[in-house]
């Protein structure tokens, strides 16, 4: 297997960067990987906390830290005060590379890891609920995922269109693929794309991977409407995405792939091609190559076809464990999620084992009732969650924007009576003018916990 100062040395002379300078990339790359190798040379390799917030320098940094062995720390500059000191305490980096503290910083030197195999890559993880934890990756399971990617969609080379953050795996692997295969990669914030001050590229020879509000931005202006189906593949994870949202989607001939795959995965390790989606197909898609899933029961019985149990995933590309610890059986990882494999192989999710709410006695999954929520089109965003309640258990509480000022709980809940069971309509109904999602769109429940019971403990409402 090539090591990433192969990738660095092959790439030396193509301009495969788009919007940035593909020669400045190298250049940076192969200056810190020379001085880390010197630093290294004194002992063990240091302790990376990567933090840069500019992508030319942050991709550079990550391919000189991968070259010189060093233990990496991928994380988000725009973590606050408490983010930070968690990962201080976790870390306990020797050098810090980004604008934390005026880069690059050499600090008094820790323990660092023993020098492994191959070098490992920290991904941060569980930064929505309030905890962060770094899934520890190695060049190998990277790969792992790019080679189950190209054999899926059977292409040699594969050009990115990335305006995912680069230390999430959604974007980092973005990169990862067109750097080992010698494709294109194009860079840009989410931000410029909604103002139209949009790159130049042929774009039907490209992949782009959105989250579920990205996509629902993008769908609400025609000129990016447009302009988004003209892409090759649109890739859509990160998150559920509603029927609603996807119905908009294939109406407008989005060539969309909804994934699922997580950090812990390096990524994707099922997809819905699109000419699938199209065609009116609503799953998550088969599994790639480089990866199986089985569904069990609670008992770690597999079960059969159209059966819900706990998805059990296999694959090379598995995380080895969360920093420091790594787990004892590395090629096999138990998810939260449950769902089954239909008739077709195809993988199917219900929803989350610990998002499950159990309300007299009813098993209840949050996402069936978002998603028919979101199909009233009177909100423009939801989260369904349970609070304690003396008489049912769990009380159903939809937290919610409304789309109109004057739109009512009653309405919504009128609209709902004959697409739920009486038990699966919420009971409280909280507006709200924003959810707290984060980069990826996941929602930050243990905060809307917090928002359901300052609500409902105030007497006017």
């Amino acid at each position: 297997m090539e090591r990433p100062l192969d990738y660095l040395n092959n790439l030396a002379q193509n301009d495969w960067l788009i919007g940035y300078n593909s020669h400045q990339f190298n250049q940076i790359a192969q200056e810190l990987y020379l001085e880390l190798t010197q630093i290294s040379a004194c002992g063990i390799p240091p302790k990376i906390i990567l933090a840069e917030r500019e992508p030319l320098r942050f991709l550079a940094s990550f391919i000189a830290a991968c070259a010189a062995n060093c233990p990496v720390f991928l994380c988000n500059p725009d973590w606050g005060i408490q983010e930070w000191q968690q990962v201080f305490d976790l870390v306990q980096p020797d050098i810090i590379l980004g604008e934390l503290l005026h880069t690059p910083t050499l600090l008094l030197p820790h323990s660092p890891l023993p020098t492994p195999h191959s070098p490992l890559i920290m991904i941060s993880t569980g930064g929505s609920s309030g905890q962060i934890k770094f899934a520890i990756h190695t060049w190998e399971t990277l790969i792992a995922s790019v080679q189950g990617f190209t054999e899926y969609f059977q292409i040699k080379q594969v050009n990115s269109f990335c305006i995912l953050p680069l230390y999430h795996v959604s974007g980092l692997m973005q990169f990862i693929r067109s750097f080992t295969t010698g494709g294109k990669l194009a860079i840009q914030p989410f931000k410029a794309v909604e103002s139209n001050q949009i790159l130049n590229f042929k774009k039907s020879e490209f992949f782009i991977s959105l989250v579920p509000t990205q996509l629902q931005r993008l769908l609400q202006n025609p000129e990016l409407t447009e302009w988004l189906s003209q892409f090759n593949i649109v890739l859509l994870g990160g998150a559920p995405a509603w029927n609603e949202l996807l119905e908009k989607a294939r109406f407008h001939r989005i060539r969309l792939a909804p994934t699922y795959g997580m950090t812990e995965t390096a990524s994707q390790i099922a997809t819905l091609k699109p000419d699938d989606f199209l065609g009116g197909k609503i799953s998550s898609g088969q599994i790639l190559p480089h990866a199986k899933v089985t569904i069990r029961n609670q008992q770690g019985e597999i079960l059969n076809s159209n059966q819900i149990g706990n998805i059990t995933i296999h694959a090379q590309s598995l995380a080895l464990g969360y920093y420091p610890i790594t787990r004892k059986n590395q090629h096999t990882f138990q998810v939260d999620d449950l769902g089954f494999l239909d008739d077709q192989g195809h993988l199917n999710i219900v929803g989350r084992n610990s998002e499950k709410i159990i309300t007299g006695g009813e098993n209840i999954y949050p996402a069936e009732i978002e998603s028919a929520i979101l199909a009233t089109q009177m909100v423009a965003d939801i989260c369904v969650i349970g609070i304690p309640d003396k008489h049912w258990g769990q009380a159903l509480t939809a937290i919610y924007i409304p789309k109109q000022s004057d739109t009512s709980a009653l309405k919504i809940q009128t609209q709902l009576k004959d697409k739920l069971s009486k038990f699966k309509i919420p009971k409280y109904w909280i507006p709200q003018q924003n959810l707290p999602r984060n980069s990826q769109g996941k929602i930050n429940r243990q905060q809307l916990q917090q928002i359901a019971t300052e609500f409902l403990q105030n007497p006017i409402r």
